[in-house]
Formats: structure tokens, sequence, C-alpha cells
């Protein structure tokens, strides 16, 4: 292509001119805009605008014309030559265009809003607050209002903001490199709120990626759209927690009843073509129907910003967006603040161990691998097909620390549920011999994430003191929930895989086979405080063909729900924090389907309400008796009465808090035999009031039980001076509370 006015001789070369106007030119910043002129004769106006027809520089503060543009390319390359011109002039170009005229700024007149120095801590890996940094930003530079665009890209050649505001041309809004960081900004005046924008960046060989969404957008387009979205009004939320945050303390000792929810499948409309619940629907919804269960947290699922269904938000794209499948981010943190004010905590599930390879994600960022490692024998996940994040790097570290502070800052969680910790442990995760790479020790053990882990247990700790941090991790890993002083990785519980396991798999049994697996029930109590352990019934027990929890349950439909009741009176009384995943608390038939929402005609039944009554009346049990909840983490809470009554399938035992006396006793029959004066011994006497009876009609039970409470009696049982003679049900638990201490229920 050739200049479009040959009258015009241009003071840039034909070299330059062809690799601007075919977005190729590395260094923007150094031709377009006000410059002095090379051969020392005042100054050169340069402005690339593609939809322009004619372009004249103005003075913005006087409104006078300082020069007219020349055309020098087709395409919309303009340039003038201003005699005596100061280098610092403010001025704006006025635009004629094919609708009209309209004054503009330069974006390629602003100085660097940014220097190398102000991500020293970031290239450390000991930035904890990145995204204050990165992304896009609304500032105010000179007067003028717009948005800075900040992005991380050491190996790219040259990198552009393309956008609903350009057109998607990458030719006008190419950013400026900071060489020692590696980090590419501009300044582009005029910026709406909820812009779209992808960057376009080419690698070091030239080649031109496929569009990257910001790694630090804090809001993106609905999927299966991949853009990111401009918020001009982030963090202008006015908060009304103040207590809730002020009275947060540390869980050990705090009755912990979490309700996982998937947020799309929790309930749909199904008037509006299923569409999902709003955030804010949620609010009006979710919060009154988990209070009125009596738990005392909600635990979401994943909802940084996905772009496939199907993942539930494990394979997240965008890890600072709350997904607009839901609403706004600040939506979100309405939903947070009004669990808040109802006394409810929130969680999330956090995914640090791996990232999708979409190609408008994370991988081969800037034509190399950034954030994930080289070699894929450290780099992808087998089980996942994703990528794995490079924790040897030090920004690496500094996005993912500064991720976990962002929805504990900016969102005011109230804690994080790590994913997926085991594979990050480990190298030869779910890999054969000869797929891993040792680290330099010669071990298995995965030392940089184990590094990542500590960090970010400590510092969210520091910072957002009372938060929970819980791992899911699989296996025998030691010190997962102890301090890195003494350590450990710092975490504040871990789910209890092994009890889940153990439990699922002898209640799936055929109660007449159970006495040949007593232990299955009583060996988590082997190793039940070297952990903070969590109980958890979580999704993955009812998905990819595991069926729903009824479902697991032997016998008839009566013994299958009498089974799932005695189980749950089995899992409260156990030590250890709760959670259950929704749906199971009114015994959900079918397998969960993310497509579609729980059925909750089922509640229409008599034997899903009385369950769903069950687990009301058992959280309400739980956070008004001390002694299930403040000695949870150590062995002065619990002691076995009956640990090895196989023949019958029944397991007794004590809790008790921070008193001295016992207060608790639990008995849990896995037989459909009733037992009459079935005899279990006590430490203290006095008047132990039957407060839950799995079997009771109003769960949907038989009926079985000892009419409100027995007194115990002088004798000699289970090693204690003390005997209660009790009716325990069939497929039921019990719980008798000493009458001195009153739940409240």
């Amino acid at each position: 292509m050739t200049p479009a006015d040959s009258s015009w001789c241009p003071v840039l070369d034909v070299r330059q001119i062809e690799a601007l106007v075919s977005g190729q030119h590395t260094d923007s910043f150094a031709v377009l805009g006000l410059h002095e002129h090379p051969r020392g004769r005042g100054m050169v106006a340069r402005a690339l605008l593609p939809w322009a027809e004619t372009v004249t520089m103005i003075d913005r503060v006087t409104g006078q014309v300082l020069a007219p543009l020349q055309r020098i390319h087709d395409v919309g390359l303009f340039e003038a030559v201003l005699d005596g011109a100061r280098p610092c002039v403010a001025y704006r170009w006025r635009v004629q265009t094919h609708t009209g005229v309209v004054d503009v700024e330069d974006p390629y007149r602003f100085l660097p809003q940014v220097s190398d120095g102000d991500f020293y801590y970031f290239c450390e890996g000991t930035e904890e607050f990145a995204y204050q940094r990165f992304g896009a930003h609304a500032r105010t530079v000179d007067g003028v209002d717009g948005v800075l665009f900040t992005l991380w890209a050491p190996s790219a050649r040259r990198v552009a903001v393309v956008a609903d505001f350009n057109g998607w041309d990458g030719r006008q809004h190419a950013l400026r490199r900071h060489p020692a960081s590696g980090v590419w900004e501009i300044f582009i005046p005029g910026v709406a709120d909820q812009a779209l924008y992808k960057y376009e960046v080419m690698a070091g060989d030239g080649t031109v990626l496929p569009l990257k969404a910001d790694p630090f957008a804090q809001s993106m387009q609905h999927p299966p759209e991949t853009a990111s979205r401009v918020l001009l009004h982030e963090g202008e939320y006015v908060w009304n927690d103040d207590v809730w945050m002020a009275s947060r303390t540390a869980q050990q000792q705090r009755p912990v009843a979490i309700y996982e929810v998937h947020a799309g499948s929790w309930r749909r409309r199904e008037s509006e073509g299923g569409r999902y619940l709003s955030y804010l629907e949620l609010a009006d919804e979710l919060i009154p129907y988990v209070l009125e269960l009596g738990f005392t947290h909600i635990q979401l699922m994943p909802i940084s910003e996905y772009p496939f269904d199907g993942s539930w938000g494990y394979q997240p794209v965008g890890l600072y967006a709350p997904s607009i499948r839901f609403g706004t981010p600040n939506e979100f943190r309405c939903f947070v603040d009004c669990c808040h004010q109802a006394g409810l905590g929130v969680l999330l599930d956090w995914v640090p161990g791996h990232f999708p390879t979409d190609p408008h994600g994370l991988g081969r960022f800037d034509g190399t691998a950034l954030y994930e490692h080289e070699d894929p024998r450290r780099g992808f996940h087998p089980d996942w097909n994703t990528l794995i994040y490079n924790y040897g790097r030090r920004e690496v570290v500094s996005f993912l620390l500064s991720n976990a502070n962002y929805w504990l800052s900016e969102y005011h969680l109230d804690g994080l549920r790590v994913d997926a910790v085991a594979s990050m442990l480990y190298l030869d995760y779910s890999r054969k011999a000869g797929e891993w790479l040792p680290n330099e020790q010669g071990g298995r053990e995965n030392l940089e994430a184990i590094r990542l882990l500590q960090r970010v247990n400590e510092r969210v700790h520091a910072r957002h003191p009372g938060v929970m941090m819980v791992a899911e991790e699989s296996t025998a890993w030691p010190g997962v929930s102890r301090p890195v002083h003494d350590g450990g990785l710092g975490f504040g519980f871990k789910w209890n895989m092994g009890w889940m396991n153990d439990s699922l798999r002898y209640m799936a049994r055929d109660p007449i086979h159970r006495r040949y697996h007593h232990d299955e029930l009583t060996f988590s109590m082997v190793y039940a405080w070297d952990e903070n352990f969590v109980l958890c019934l979580s999704h993955d027990e009812v998905v990819h063909g595991k069926g729903a929890l009824l479902g697991k349950m032997p016998g008839d439909e009566w013994q299958r729900f009498a089974n799932l009741r005695a189980y749950l009176g089995f899992m409260w009384g156990h030590p250890g924090k709760k959670l259950l995943f929704m749906g199971n608390e009114f015994a959900q038939c079918r397998e969960w389907n993310h497509d579609r929402g729980l059925d909750w005609a089922l509640l229409e039944q008599a034997p899903h309400r009385g369950m769903q009554r069950l687990v009301g009346d058992l959280n309400r049990l739980y956070r008004n008796v001390p002694a299930l909840y403040e000695k949870d983490c150590e062995p002065g809470g619990f002691q076995w009465l009956q640990a090895d009554r196989k023949a019958v399938s029944v397991y007794a035992w004590l809790r008790w808090g921070h008193a001295q006396r016992p207060r608790l006793l639990v008995i849990s029959n896995f037989t459909p035999q009733v037992h009459h004066r079935y005899r279990v011994g006590v430490p203290d006497p006095g008047w132990y009031r039957e407060c839950i009876n799995t079997d009771a009609h109003h769960y949907g039970g038989s009926g079985q039980g000892n009419l409100g409470g027995v007194e115990a009696v002088p004798g000699a049982c289970d090693g204690y001076p003390w005997t209660l003679t009790l009716t325990v049900p069939p497929l039921a638990t019990l719980m008798l509370l000493l009458d001195d201490t009153e739940p409240g229920q």
C-alpha cells in the first residue's frame, strides 16, 4: 500500500508506516502522539485512527487549532509537523467521521502511569494485592477520566488492547512495555463502564496469539463469550456487615455446619426456561432456607468465571471474576453481605491447582509457558487435561497469593476450601513411572507447591483473623492443618476423606454383614486428632454414576430412609465439623445434575420432609450443645463407651465440652433389630433427656424410643458406676443429654 496523499512527504519512513498499519510495530509509543522532529524541525504529531476521515490537532485547554494532520496511509494514519510546538502541549484530536465531528483524547500523549519499581514485590513473589496494580482500573490523568490497562507478558513482542470501543482493532491501542518487570500498560481515555476487551499478544517469534482474556479481569462476558469487562465502579459497594466481621474468630472450638451449594443448580426458574437464580435471588431464597435448617455456613462451589458449565467451576479462566452467570460483582457482594447480616458465614471453593487450556486463558499467555510449567511432566494434569501452575515462578506465586486475598478482602468471604490439594503436593500424582520429574532432592513431593500453600495460609491468617482455610486433601500427608511454624501446611481444617470413604462403604453393606466390618466406623477415631477435620458428604459423592446418598443405603424404601437418618445422626455425633451437599438434607433420590435444579417436589412426600426436619434438628442441637463442638479437635471431648459390639452393630460414645461432666451420649444401631433394656454405662447420675431419636415418627421412623429420656441408676457398666437402660430403635441414632444442659431447641 502507498501513502494516500502523495503531496505530503511523511516524516515517518515507509518501514515504520507499514509496521504500524499492519499491527506489527513493537513500540507504538515511540512514533504515535507528539514527538520531536528527528531533524530538529519542531514537533511531529501522528495518529492512527482507521475510522477517521480527517484529523485536526487542537489545544485541549483553549480549543485553538494547532495543526491539521495529513493522511499518510489510507488505513487512517495521519501526520503533521508543528514548528515551535511545546513537547508537553496538552492536545486532543478533532476527528471528522462519516457521522459527524468528535473530539477525542490521544492515549499516546500520556506519560507512563507505572514504573518497573511498582512491580518489585510482584516479581519477588511477595505481592499480596497484585489485582490493585494489574487489570483495568478507572484512573484520572491530567484531569482526563479513563482506564489504565496493565498486563504482565514479559516475552511478548507487542501487546494491544482490542475492544468494543476500538472495533476490536489491535492497531489503535498498543501498550507501552516496561522491560525490567515485563509489564505493559496504556491509559485509554473515555472508556465506558462495562466495556468489553481482550489483549492481542504477539509472541517473541512474531506469531499473533489467540486473543487473551485479562488474567486480572474482575468481570467477564457471559459464557460462551469470553471477553473481559471494564468496571469503572469496582469496590464502591457499601458493606453493612461490620458486626459480623468484627466477631470472626478461630473456628476450631465453634460449631461449623456447612451447606455446600452449586449456585447454578440449587434451584432453577423452571417457568422461565430453567434459568439460573441470580446472586440477589439466592440471597432472597437460599439464605432463609439455610437459616431454617440451622447451618452456620454456606460453601459455594467455584464461581470464578469458567467457560464450561460441565466443569462446575473447577476449570476457571477468570480467577478474579465472579461468574456473570449469576450477576455482577457488586451483586455477589450483596449476597455475602446479606449472609453476614443473617448470621451466616460464606466459604468459597478455590482452585489454585490447575487451569484449563482454553485459548483465551492463561496457557502460553505470551507465547511461552508463563503461568504453567514448560515440561508437561510438571505442567499438565492427565486427569483433567488441564495445565498446572508453575509454583516456582515468583510472579505466579504473587498472582495466586493475591487471588486468595482478593476474595477475602474484596468480597468479605469467611474462608476458602482449597480444591485438589493432593494433586498439588505430589509430583507423581496420577502419573506412571517416567511421567513425572522428581524434586531437587530426588523425592516425589512438590516442594514449590508446599511453599506456596504455606505462604498463602500464613498470610491469609495474618491478614484475615478468624477465616477458615480448608484443604481437600485425600492422602495421609502429615500436618495439613498444623501451623507452618510447627512444620505443617498451615490450613485450619482438612476434609476427612477417610471417614467419608469408610463410613459410606459400611453404610452400603447389608445390615446382616455389617458385624464383619465393624471397624470401618471405629477406625476414624484412631487418627481423629491428627488433623482438624471437617466430615464431608460433598458433591463428589453424588455424581459420576455414584448415585444419590439415599441410593447408597441398602434395603427397602423404609430401610433406606432409616439407614440415612441413622447415618446423619452418627455424623453429627462424631467429632469434626460438618458439611452436607445440597439435596442430601431431604434425601434427593437421583444423582446430582448440574444442568437442573434439585427435586423440590420430593418435599411433598413425608419421608423426605422427615429427613429435612431431622437435619434441621441435628443442626440446632449441634449449635446449642457445646459438647458437640467445643473439643472437636482434641481427644478430651470424646470417649468410646461401646466400640466393640460387633455382634449387634451398635456404637456408643460420650461427647463433652469444656465442662467437666460428660454432657451428651450418642448411640447408633445399624441393624433393623430393636434392642429393649439395652444397658449403657455413664459416669454421672441424672436424667438423660432423649433430644434426638432418628427413629421418631416426626422424622418418618417407627417411633421406638424412651418416652423422652431415662434416669441413670447405680450399677457398673462399661467401666462407669451408673447405668442407663434404654430402648435402642432399629437403624437409628439416639442422642441423650444430661438434664442440667439446656440446648434451647
